[in-house]
Order: C-alpha cells, then sequence, then structure tokens
C-alpha cells in the first residue's frame, strides 16, 4: 500500500510507502535492507505511464522503521496510506512469507526468506499494489521471471535452484533470487485508474492486521 504523488511540472508519479517491522525477528539492519530491496528493484525499469495524454516517470520511494514495541492498537487504528506493517519471525505457519491480500498493508515474513538478494520483500511489496501471481507458472522459453511469480514456477534451468535438475522437481524450480521488476509489472498496477485528489492518490487499501507470533499457539 502507499500513496502515489503527481507532480505535472516534473512528469513525475512518485509513490510512496513505509515499511514498518516488528516481531522478535526483525532489527533495524534488517529493516533497512527489505527497504533497499524493494526501492532499488521497483525503480530499475525506470517506467512511464501514459496518464492525462501524457508520459509520466513513475518513482518509488520507501521509507523504513523497525518498531519492536509497536502495539495491536496502533495497527488497528492506523490512517496513513503509506504504512505497510510486517512481522518477521522464525516461524510460520506454512513455511511462507505472506501479505493479508492483494492491495493490503499488513503481512508475515518468515526471518529464512529474507536473506540479501532474496527478493521476497519485493515481491510481497507487489502484492500491496495489488498485483497476483501471474495465472501461467510454466515460464520456460521466456527468460528472466518477473518479479510476481511465485516460487514453484518453472523456468529456464540458469534460473533455478539447480540448472542441472529436472523442471518440477526439488531444485528445478524458479530461485527467487532471479525475479526482477519489468515495466510491465508497474503498468499493471494500473495507475491511470486511481482518483488523485490535490495530485494524491491511494494505491490499495487498509487491511490493518496486527499478526501474532505463529509460535505462540495460545492466540490461534
Amino acid at each position: 500500500m502507499g500513496t502515489a504523488e503527481l507532480d505535472g511540472f516534473n512528469k513525475t508519479i512518485t509513490i510512496h510507502s513505509n515499511i514498518i517491522t516488528y516481531g522478535k525477528a526483525a532489527d533495524e539492519q534488517l529493516t533497512g535492507l527489505l527497504r533497499e530491496e524493494v526501492e532499488t528493484l521497483w525503480n530499475e525499469p525506470k517506467a512511464s505511464v501514459h496518464m492525462f495524454g501524457e508520459n509520466f516517470c513513475v518513482v518509488f520511494s520507501i521509507n523504513a522503521a523497525h518498531q519492536p514495541g509497536i502495539g495491536i492498537e496502533e495497527i488497528i487504528a492506523n490512517v496513513d496510506s503509506r504504512n505497510n506493517y510486517f512481522r518477521i519471525e522464525e516461524y510460520a505457519h506454512g513455511n511462507i512469507s505472506f501479505v493479508d491480500g492483494l492491495g493490503c498493508n499488513t503481512g508475515y515474513f518468515k526471518l529464512e526468506n529474507l536473506y540479501k538478494g532474496s527478493t521476497t520483500a519485493a515481491h510481497e511489496y507487489g502484492h500491496t499494489l495489488g498485483l497476483d501471481h501471474p495465472y501461467d507458472l510454466d515460464h520456460r522459453g521466456k527468460g528472466v521471471p518477473g518479479i510476481m511469480f511465485p516460487r514453484g514456477t518453472l523456468v529456464d534451468p540458469q534460473f533455478q535452484y539447480d540448472p542441472a535438475k529436472p523442471a518440477g522437481v526439488t531444485g528445478g524450480t524458479m530461485h527467487p533470487m532471479y525475479r526482477k521488476v519489468f515495466a510491465t509489472d508497474i503498468h499493471a498496477i494500473n495507475l491511470p485508474r486511481l482518483k488523485f485528489s490535490n495530485g494524491i492518490a491511494v494505491v490499495g487499501e487498509f487491511t490493518n492486521v496486527y499478526h501474532h507470533d505463529h509460535a505462540d499457539q495460545h492466540w490461534v
């Protein structure tokens, strides 16, 4: 989730988002790593969109903060459309990181998924902007996979966990580190559909879900 800010003079649309982390596995260094990954990958295409009869360059401005003491009330009462809250823990149900739907502002990240270059944060950020996984998960013969392809996608051997493995077996699916953001991903956000008021529009919707630690079963 974020806000899109229209600058008619400089012909830019800047999407502002804040990444706010909490949980026992979150810290300032990791939070900074997630911020850098999201901002770097989503700005890499230098994409533009056609709106109001002109082309606008799309820029992503990502801020981040580690807030270990954040409470349930602060998240569920949030009214800042830039804020995205992610709990980070070593253990996650289903053994995967996830967000709370398409166009949301909350989720739960598994620490193991967040190594440098993993692209997990950038992928989940795409979901917060409303993007889904592609329908066809057989990407063989089509080159580098886009950022919204999920784990398990079939890809050319050089983009697999193990290039020597047959497609589809353990090791024979997409390694997330090879995913990239393309201009088509940014076009898929469909910025022209947004309703701008005084040059500002909201991208996504509030979910404001506080996630408990999955390792603590008493709240389930």
